[in-house]
């Protein structure tokens, strides 16, 4: 406890200076850099700082590349195949490694959870019954909605890992549902809402405008951050800047992904501007804007990239932890879109409409981030984006494309491998059925595709039906047959969540889990990922070595190794479709609509296989608890 204690005082330490000027949720004024200083910059490249920061990190996941080449796998066994030669031909150029987590409120954080533990040498067993060291030679890191609530939490918690949080179970306390967060002990609750409504009512007597989002950040806040001081209410996203492990290179760089909502419109689409949010930047690679700025002068008053003239200071504190990765999972505007679907009728029907209608009506449903950090900006193609005097954000997700890929496909990027991990609840029994994998390649064609290539997939029939979806499956595994696209992409390694030790198909709505229900989904994300301890496949972390290397191995005009065939043969999408149904039932290594699937008597959950919780009921909890207790809007 106390080296705990201890690390936490050191870690606050070393990140006052780039915390809110106001030490408070409010952002406040700062100096500017110059009076001359370029907040904007066109996205023809990625910044020269992340050019810096990755010269670091390539020194570091250069080494751990050959490490887990060498330890983790059976490459080193093979006659056909050196390990030593191959990193020396490499000279340096590293392999990229991009990793992505879906969204999916606390499901895909806890699956995710799991899954990223495997990966992690620091986990207990990683190593010998999982890919224990694929974490650390990861280049990208990229999460969206509740995967975003798990990177955030590592890399914001001076780069924990999950062994540490479930050691020390102080962060994640999900007894209680952040929307009733007392429990049975209402005064609790109310006095909860009260220590919230201050830290916005700071921000509004700041003259920034307010939304749910704000709301929705800080109370998660009070689950990721409770290290830190009112729960990180001063903490910004650009403090990573300073953490040391970050500066250091000692982790990945870091993405959480939102979407863009034209003012003045409820719709969001595959044309809809996809943003990141970096350490250093947010904006967009999309044509639509097509541009990227300084993330820690959020709330600066700029006009085409230039401090406007009427501003004589610059602002900090804008970009609250909590709110940017509340702004990720920002899903209030959908209750508005999907309220037909829940049921509702009469009067009560009429009293929700009218409430979301008006939080519609004043773009309060969604994240707000006034001023526009890009008012008047020139780089882009949408004048709605330019000239509107506020820049609206939602949940990253609601384009459909649920996995946030766009940041680790831009060409800029040079990424070779992306594990992609799909928690999403596409089926009506909450299981992925690859979803997010079609709609990220359908939209390279659209508008926006601005040079990004992705694989050829499947249809959502065939992703289930052809056990894409019950074991890993790789993507784009050959070049050759990738040349109608505008480049080469990554090579995709997709993998879903699925049951084996437990049911993981929990609602996205489900907002509280017990110890055992917590512990239980990340046992079975890790079980997912190393693909049940390695004991359906112990080549496992050999297959995944074989997919690294495949596209550097294509750039030098090398022969893949008999085992890497081997693997490919087995995991490679043959670019088969089928009209066949898939099974409802999961067997280890496929589905069934027999009786011979698997035993749900080893399979423990709480709640068991379908798992529908009301949404009308929970419609109405956000609704009366966020709009009436918070009074965010009088």
């Amino acid at each position: 406890m106390y080296s705990t204690l201890l690390g936490s005082l050191l870690l606050g330490l070393s990140l006052v200076s780039a915390w809110s000027p106001t030490n408070s949720y409010a952002p406040g004024e700062i100096d500017c850099p110059s009076s001359n200083y370029t907040f904007v910059r066109e996205a023809t490249a990625i910044s020269d700082e992340e050019a810096s920061w990755l010269e670091s990190r390539n020194n570091i996941t250069f080494t751990n590349l050959k490490n887990f080449f060498t330890y983790s796998t059976n490459l080193s066994n093979q006659s056909d195949f050196s390990i030593d030669d191959f990193f020396t031909n490499l000279n340096q150029s590293t392999i990229k490694v991009g990793i992505a987590f879906s969204g999916g409120g606390y499901r895909a954080m806890l699956a995710g959870a799991g899954e990223i533990s495997a990966l992690d040498n620091r986990t207990v067993n990683a190593f010998q019954n999982g890919l224990g060291g694929l974490l650390q030679t990861a280049t990208y890191l990229s999460g969206l909605s509740g995967g975003n609530w798990l990177t955030g939490t590592l890399v914001l918690n001076n780069w924990t890992s999950i062994q540490d949080l479930i050691n020390q179970d102080e962060v994640w306390d999900l007894e209680n549902s952040i929307i009733n967060p007392g429990g049975l002990n209402i005064l609790q609750t109310l006095s909860t809402f009260n220590e919230i409504s201050n830290d916005i009512s700071d921000k509004r007597d700041a003259g920034f405008e307010v939304s749910l989002t704000d709301a929705w950040g800080r109370a998660l806040s009070r689950q990721f951050f409770t290290n830190y001081s009112n729960y990180g209410d001063a903490l910004t996203f650009s403090t990573l800047r300073d953490v040391d492990a970050f500066k250091n290179a000692e982790m990945p760089f870091p993405f959480s992904a939102a979407v863009g909502r034209t003012p003045g419109s409820n719709i969001i689409n595959e044309n809809s501007t996809c943003f990141e949010f970096n350490p250093f930047e947010v904006g967009s690679w999309d044509p639509s804007l097509r541009s990227f700025y300084d993330l820690k002068y959020l709330g600066t008053n700029v006009t085409n990239g230039k401090l406007s003239n009427n501003s004589e200071f610059c602002i900090a504190g804008f970009d609250n932890a909590g709110f940017i990765m509340g702004t990720s999972s920002s899903l209030f505007n959908q209750f508005i879109l999907q309220l037909n679907t829940t049921g509702l009728t009469g009067a009560l029907y009429d009293v929700i409409e009218s409430v979301l209608d008006s939080l519609s009506e004043a773009d309060n449903d969604i994240a707000v981030y006034d001023p526009n950090p890009f008012y008047q900006s020139t780089y882009g193609s949408s004048q709605s984006l330019a000239n509107s005097s506020n820049l609206y954000l939602a949940d990253g997700g609601e384009d459909l494309q649920n996995i946030p890929f766009q940041p680790l496909i831009q060409p800029e990027r040079d990424v070779d491998v992306i594990f992609a991990y799909d928690n999403s609840a596409d089926t009506n029994e909450s299981w992925p059925n690859g979803t997010s994998m079609v709609y990220t390649y359908e939209r390279q064609f659209s508008s926006q595709g601005n040079g990004t290539a992705f694989p050829h997939v499947p249809d959502f029939t065939s992703f289930r039906s052809l056990n894409l979806t019950t074991k890993p499956a790789f993507f784009g595994c050959n070049s050759s047959n990738l040349t109608s696209l505008s480049n080469i992409p990554p090579l995709v390694v997709y993998t879903a969540n699925r049951p084996f030790s437990y049911w993981s198909n929990t609602s996205t709505f489900q907002m509280s889990y017990d110890q055992d229900e917590k512990l239980g989904m990340i046992k079975n994300g890790f079980e997912v990922a190393s693909r049940l301890n390695l004991t359906l496949d112990s080549n496992w972390p050999t297959c995944v070595a074989c997919a690294i290397m495949r596209r550097a191995q294509e750039r030098n005009n090398q022969t893949q190794p008999d085992i890497c065939r081997q693997c490919f043969e087995e995991y490679c999408w043959d670019g088969s479709t089928t009209n066949t149904e898939p099974g409802i039932n999961f067997t280890l290594t496929g589905t069934t609509n027999t009786d011979d699937g698997m035993d749900e008597s080893e399979i423990n959950s709480a709640a068991g296989l379908f798992i529908n919780y009301n949404r009308s009921f929970i419609l109405i909890q956000f609704v009366f608890l966020f709009f009436v207790y918070f009074g965010l809007f009088n």
